[in-house]
């Protein structure tokens, strides 16, 4: 086989073995750490939002900072679009990623939890679950 035919074996092999960044979380974990962490501010069903934070069913492939009343001013022009790239990004360190962010730098459940890792890729594995439309268990 000549060079240039191993080159390209190896870059589909590539392409079609590797997995996505943020692949590695297991969204039913994350659901459970979602319950724990997040629920007491953020809900999962589409359109029910609390009164601390909007319903996060949807939230990949949406613009940050939708609606006034559940958003910082610095939420409402960060100009993102939400990926699974931008949200562990911002569960690393929410004021760092979007300075003037309400959600606190220090975590959730009452400002203490710092998700780690790997608790950051199931609670995006999750949330990627539900803004692809699939049911929750």
């Amino acid at each position: 086989m000549n060079h240039a035919v191993k080159i390209i074996c190896l870059v589909f092999m590539f392409a079609f073995f590797a997995k996505p960044a943020l692949a590695e979380g297991d969204a039913k974990a994350g659901q459970a750490l979602f319950e724990k962490q997040c629920a007491r501010c953020h809900d999962t069903r589409p359109g029910r939002h609390s009164d601390k934070g909007r319903s996060l069913n949807g939230v990949i492939g949406r613009k940050a900072g939708g609606f006034v009343f559940y958003s910082s001013p610095a939420m409402m022009k960060s100009g993102i679009t939400w990926s699974a790239e931008h949200l562990d990004k911002y569960l690393e360190d929410p004021r760092k990623f979007i300075p003037g962010s309400w959600m606190s730098t220090s975590g959730l459940d009452s400002y203490k939890w710092q998700p780690s890792k790997q608790e950051r890729e199931h609670v995006i594995a999750f949330l990627t679950s539900i803004s692809q439309g699939r049911p929750q268990n």
